[in-house]
This record gives C-alpha cells, sequence and structure tokens, in this order.
C-alpha cells in the first residue's frame, strides 16, 4: 500500500473480485472493500448495530449493499446508510476510485 497525498493505494483493481467484500487494513484502520465490475466502493468494516466485520458478509450487487452475516442488516455501499433493521445508524464510507487500474481510497 502506497500513500499518495490523501489517497492511499490499496492495489490492483485485478487483486479484487466483483461482488465479493475484502477486508483490508490501512494503519489503525479496517475497511471492507467492495468491487462490483469497474466500481469500488469502501466502508469501515464494522456494522453499526453490533461491532461485526461486514467483510464477512454477502454481496447484493443488483442493490448494491452489503449485509451484515451476524443479524442480517444491510447497508447501501454508495454511502453507508444502513437499509434493513436491525441497523439504524450508518457506517462510515470513504472515496474510491480507480486510477490507472489501481485502486485509491480517500482517508480525509
Amino acid at each position: 500500500m502506497t500513500t499518495l497525498g490523501n489517497a492511499v493505494d490499496l492495489g490492483s483493481l485485478d487483486d479484487f473480485v466483483s461482488g465479493e467484500a475484502r477486508q483490508v487494513r490501512v494503519g489503525d484502520r479496517v475497511l471492507v472493500v467492495v468491487r462490483i465490475d469497474q466500481d469500488v466502493y469502501v466502508l469501515d468494516d464494522r456494522c453499526s448495530h453490533e461491532d461485526f466485520s461486514l467483510a464477512e458478509g454477502d454481496v447484493d450487487v443488483d442493490a448494491r449493499e452489503i449485509e451484515c452475516a451476524r443479524h442480517g442488516a444491510m447497508f447501501a455501499l454508495a454511502d453507508g446508510t444502513p437499509t434493513s433493521l436491525p441497523a439504524t445508524r450508518p457506517v462510515a464510507h470513504y472515496e474510491a476510485r480507480v486510477r490507472d487500474g489501481r485502486v485509491e481510497v480517500i482517508l480525509a
């Protein structure tokens, strides 16, 4: 991983499988990265309902949501808002982009 100004290089786009969640550590942060085709989403890897890894959950590619495997709460990948109970609070999300085949996340 390389820091590029306020962007962090997470690796090649090809390192991320479309439709699957992957946990990535950046310093003291634990993130979940989800690739859907050429789009990449990055959220904190902790369900806001109960402290559990979102990377262990399933990704709904069509709805662009991720499910917490513990209780089934769903979160929008675009902004971390909960889309189903039992979660009622969002999880932090970060701007992600693909540049020259590399995935970058802005950690402001």
